[in-house]
C-alpha cells in the first residue's frame, strides 16, 4: 500500500496539515528545523511519493544557476574547473534542479527568479552582493566566503602542501622551490592570492629552509608554467633547487617542457610535484606527481549545500573543506 501524508503524520508525531505544507515546501510555516528535516526523512524512509510525476527530490523544478568566473574557453584549458562544474551538474540533475551555466562571472545573466546560485571560482565583495540580491541560497566553492556569511566548500591547500614538503624532506631534499599564479577577479576589482604559496611559505619557513630566490610566480597557464621556469633555471644556475613544487597541472606541464628544453633530467636532477591531479598529469612525460583534489565531490558537496538549506531553510553557514592525497608518479621517484 502505498504511503500516504497520514502515515508520515503518525510517524513524526505532528498534524497532517504540517507535513503537507512541509512537503511543499512551505517557508512561512513556523516549525522547527528539527521536525522539517524529521519530516523529509521519514517521507524518504517510507518511500512517499506525491504522484506519478514528481520524484521524492525536495529541490524538483528548482532554478539552480552555477556561475562560473572562467570564461567558456578558458575553462577548457582549465581542468580543475571543469571538474567542478560536471559534479555540480552531475549532483543538480539528480536532485531534480533545472541547471543553468553563466560564465565568466556575468552575474547580469542571472534570472530575478532563480532559487540557489553556486559560484565557481574568486569573486568580489561587489560580485557577491550582486547575487546576493537574487537569492539568500548562494554557495561558494573554491572561494571562502564563509565570513560573509555564505556556505563554502574548499579544499585543504594548507595540509596538503604540507605533505608534499614532508615528501620531498623525507627523500634529503630540503632546497624545494616553487612555482604558483597570481590572478584577479573578473571585475578586476581583487588579487587572488595563490593559497598554496601561503602554505609553503608556512611549511617551509617552519623548517627554516624558505628561499624566496627559489619562489617563482605566474598565471597558471602551460605557457607562464614554462617561462617561470626557464626564468629559474637561467637565473639561478647551479643553485638550482633540486624539487618544485607547482601550483596547478598546467604550469607544471610547461616546466617539464622547461626542464627539458635545458637537458635537465626529471626526476634525476630536479623533481616536480604539482597540484589538482587532472587528467593533464598522465599525458606529459614524465608522468606528473601530483595532489588529487576531490572536484566533482566539491561541486556534488555544494549541490547537496543547497538542498540542506532549500529542505530546512537553515540561516547558519556551513565551511566544508575537503581533505587530499598525494598521488606520486615518475616525475618523483
Amino acid at each position: 500500500m502505498a504511503t500516504t501524508l497520514k502515515d508520515i503524520a503518525k510517524e513524526v508525531g505532528v498534524s497532517l496539515a504540517t507535513v503537507s505544507r512541509v512537503l511543499n515546501y512551505d517557508q512561512s510555516l513556523s516549525v522547527g528545523d528539527e521536525t522539517r528535516q524529521r519530516i523529509f526523512t521519514v517521507a524518504e524512509n517510507l518511500q512517499y511519493s506525491k504522484n506519478k510525476r514528481h520524484t521524492n527530490a525536495p529541490t524538483a523544478k528548482k532554478k539552480l544557476a552555477i556561475v562560473q568566473w572562467y570564461s567558456e574557453s578558458k575553462e577548457q584549458d582549465d581542468l580543475y574547473y571543469m571538474s567542478i562544474r560536471m559534479g555540480i551538474e552531475r549532483q543538480g540533475q539528480a536532485r531534480q534542479f533545472e541547471v543553468t551555466n553563466i560564465f565568466q562571472s556575468d552575474t547580469g545573466q542571472l534570472d530575478a527568479d532563480v532559487d540557489a546560485v553556486i559560484a565557481v571560482g574568486k569573486f568580489s565583495p561587489q560580485q557577491v552582493q550582486t547575487m546576493a540580491a537574487l537569492t539568500d541560497k548562494i554557495v561558494f566553492v573554491d572561494d571562502d566566503q564563509f565570513a560573509a556569511g555564505f556556505d563554502s566548500v574548499l579544499t585543504d591547500f594548507k595540509l596538503a602542501t604540507e605533505n608534499v614538503v614532508d615528501y620531498f624532506w623525507n627523500q634529503g631534499i630540503q632546497a624545494i622551490g616553487m612555482i604558483h599564479g597570481k590572478e584577479m577577479t573578473t571585475d578586476q576589482a581583487e588579487t587572488v592570492v595563490d593559497q598554496r604559496y601561503l602554505s609553503f611559505k608556512t611549511a617551509m619557513e617552519k623548517r627554516h629552509a624558505y628561499q624566496p630566490k627559489f619562489v617563482f610566480e605566474g598565471d597558471y597557464t602551460s605557457q607562464s608554467g614554462y617561462v617561470m621556469m626557464k626564468q629559474a633555471i637561467d637565473t639561478l644556475g647551479k643553485d638550482l633547487p633540486r624539487a618544485f613544487f607547482v601550483a596547478n597541472d598546467p604550469m607544471a606541464a610547461g616546466a617539464l617542457k622547461a626542464l627539458q628544453a635545458a637537458n635537465i633530467k626529471v626526476p634525476e636532477q630536479v623533481k616536480v610535484f604539482s597540484f589538482n591531479n587532472t587528467s593533464l598529469a598522465t599525458f606529459v612525460y614524465p608522468e606528473l606527481s601530483s595532489v588529487n583534489v576531490e572536484t566533482e565531490l566539491m561541486g556534488a558537496t555544494a549541490v547537496d549545500l543547497i538542498v540542506n538549506r532549500l529542505q530546512t531553510g537553515r540561516q547558519v553557514p556551513q565551511r566544508i573543506e575537503l581533505g587530499t592525497r598525494l598521488v606520486a608518479r615518475d616525475s618523483t621517484k
